[in-house]
């Protein structure tokens, strides 16, 4: 099981790495051209909660797809699911701390243990709020809409 563990976790920051090291970034459309000023508060923090929205997914399968799976069963014992997760349901905020900052310690989700190592995440507030509201409305979920104010205010109480 911990070679299986090990080999995912290689796997995953393998992949975490090309694409951080990609220029394929998509470009940031909050601002018209014209427009150099910052965008209202409201825009930045508007993340609707639909799941055929190509931003959540994108960041979905470029993070996190290769330990949850497409279907976001996860992996018995190392990766815990994200469908149907009592575990993701019960506190939105726990769940942006963990993209944020990562997990190495046991976690039990749906009455099984899980000890996969989940890298942090280095993602945009938008991108975590995209991404979670991808998980929280996928695969039966029907979790909370969190949004970019939401990550900025548990990354504020991260020390720097």
């Amino acid at each position: 099981m911990k070679k299986i563990t090990l080999i995912c976790a290689a796997l995953f920051i393998a992949v975490a790495f090309v694409v951080s090291c990609s220029d394929n970034q998509p470009a940031n459309n909050n601002t018209s051209a014209t427009d150099n000023s910052t965008p209202p508060p409201a825009k930045v923090e508007t993340v609707l909660p639909d799941t055929s929205t190509p931003a959540g997914t994108a960041v979905y399968q470029r993070t996190c797809i290769v330990c949850h799976q497409p279907d976001g069963t996860g992996m018995e014992g190392a990766y815990p699911p994200l469908a149907k997760s009592d575990y993701l349901m019960k506190d939105k905020f726990r769940a942006i701390h963990q993209v944020l900052t990562g997990s190495s310690r046991e976690i039990v989700v749906n009455g099984k243990k899980y000890n996969g190592a989940m890298p942090k995440q280095v993602l945009k507030d938008a991108e975590v709020a995209q991404v979670l509201n991808y998980v929280y409305h996928s695969w039966g979920n029907n979790g909370p809409l969190v949004s970019s104010a939401d990550v900025k205010a548990v990354r504020d109480t991260m020390p720097k």
